[in-house]
Parts: structure tokens; sequence; C-alpha cells
């Protein structure tokens, strides 16, 4: 099942954060972790096109990123966590593909800055944190909640 894949992922991201960048403290591991994510978060919305399947909610499934996020913030617009997680997901692709320059790689505040239309985002071990928590929020009010129905 899907879950159980995004599970893997968040599972990888947890390793990444605390075990690589406490030790090596690079932006390459952030970019990493931000990759992780990601792809747990494509899976999650695969697991909510399964449930909105068998809802009868949707027939056609969309393949483009972009496209299954927009699909879902409008299948579960009467979600605000689901529509929240959704644009978390795209700016974390912004992110993702974004031009970006290290900030005191090697120490404790390793920063990776990435440049986006909207301005510029600095991610730091602290910050990238923040996001693997939320994430994993998310897997469980999933689980807990929205799929059981």
């Amino acid at each position: 099942m899907n879950i159980s894949k995004a599970l893997e992922e968040i599972k990888r991201a947890d390793h990444l954060i605390f075990v690589s960048l406490k030790y090596t403290r690079t932006v390459d591991v952030i970019k990493s972790i931000i990759e992780r994510m990601i792809t747990a978060i494509d899976c999650l919305m695969d697991a909510l096109f399964e449930h909105a399947q068998k809802k009868k909610k949707i027939k056609v499934l969309p393949t483009a990123p972009v496209v299954k996020a927009e699909t879902i913030k409008k299948l579960y617009s009467d979600d605000v966590r689901i529509v929240e997680m959704m644009d978390f997901y795209l700016s974390l692709r912004k992110i993702s593909k974004a031009h970006f320059t290290k900030r005191e790689e090697y120490r404790r505040h390793v920063t990776m800055i990435a440049t986006l239309e909207e301005g510029i985002i600095e991610i730091s071990i602290d910050v990238i944190k923040e996001y693997f928590e939320k994430i994993k929020q998310f897997i469980e009010y999933l689980n807990e909640g929205v799929l059981k129905k």
C-alpha cells in the first residue's frame, strides 16, 4: 500500500536527519532529505487517490505531480490539513528545483538558501526537522482519520 511506501521514505529521511546530517552537516544531505519528503508525499497522494477511487469521487488519475496535487486539493477541499499539505508539497518541489547556495557548511547552523520567485527561503537543520515532523503528523492524520472513512 502507498502509506507503507510513504512510511519507508520517512524512515529514510529520519536516518538522513538524525544520523547523516548530524555528522556531515552538508547542504547535499538537506537536499536529499527534501527529495525523500517529496517522494513520501507522492506516495500519500497516491493513497488519497486510491481512497477517492473507492469512494467513486474520481475515475481518471492524473500523472503529473503538480496536477495530482491540484486535483487532490479539489477532491478534498473541505479538509484544510490536506489542502495545506498539498501547498507545502508544491513549495517543497519549488525548493528542490530552485537555485541554492550554502552557508556554514560542516557547522551546526548549516543552511541551504533557495532562491525562488517568491523570495529567498533558508532551510537549516531546525527547519528541516519541522518539515519532517509536519509530514509525520500528516501520515498519522491520514492513517487514523481520512483513509479509514
